[in-house]
């Protein structure tokens, strides 16, 4: 895959891409705790997006024999639901082919992205090259809210009756629907996939509505 150099970073070319023919892969983990350096992820969800379309799904739990009884009240998962679950080492690589050469979004982003780099780098994998963007800084200029935790989102804008809050493709799901709505607000002078990077991270943030009472009584959680 062709390569190119942007602020001392190298990516792969498709980032410059127009807009409707990029490709999307709206990713979501789980994992059996936060550290990547000690941790590891627990299930695997991934929907890949082109032209505003759902074109292909990822999917998978991953062996782990270390899932605390609070991460399984989180997630629903447990040690024994992975016992029969591919290595880590199989997922990394099939989601590595999954992924290719699409943009890698996330709803905070940093996190799944770190801490797929580092899983990919603990079985011995490539680095990932791919562009990332946030959909929370994409929302954040694009929907007006009073939060912008997924959950939250999705209550409010109602995007996916369906949804399992902490499972990974359900919570892909939510994010892509979310991101889908996201492009629908966007300027028109919007036209690759490097734009709307550059949009999600440069552009004015929208002014928060003030809470209503009952939401201030509840805090201001993100979730």
């Amino acid at each position: 895959l062709e390569l190119v150099e942007k602020d001392g970073k190298y990516y792969y070319a498709t980032v410059f891409t127009d807009l409707e023919k990029a490709d999307f892969c709206i990713v979501d983990i789980e994992t059996n705790g936060s550290k990547p350096e000690k941790h590891q992820i627990i299930e695997i969800g991934a929907v890949k997006i082109r032209n505003k379309t759902i074109v292909d799904t990822f999917e998978s739990l991953v062996q782990c024999d270390n899932i605390s009884e609070h991460i399984t009240a989180i997630t629903g998962i447990c040690e024994d639901e992975t016992l029969h679950a591919p290595p880590l080492k199989t997922v990394m690589k099939e989601f590595s082919l999954f992924l290719d050469c699409a943009v890698f979004v996330a709803h905070d982003v940093k996190f799944d992205y770190s801490f797929i780099s580092a899983m990919m780098q603990r079985v011995g994998l490539p680095p990932m090259l791919n562009r990332s963007l946030c959909t929370i800084d994409m929302a954040e200029r694009t929907i007006a809210s009073y939060r912008y935790g997924l959950a939250y989102l999705n209550e409010q804008l109602g995007l996916y009756e369906e949804a399992t809050h902490h499972r990974a493709l359900s919570d892909a799901i939510t994010t892509a629907k979310l991101f889908k709505r996201s492009l629908n607000c966007l300027p028109h002078e919007i036209k690759s996939a490097e734009d709307l990077v550059r949009f999600s991270k440069e552009a004015k943030r929208l002014k928060r509505p003030k809470l209503p009472i009952e939401d201030k009584k509840k805090g201001n959680r993100q979730e």
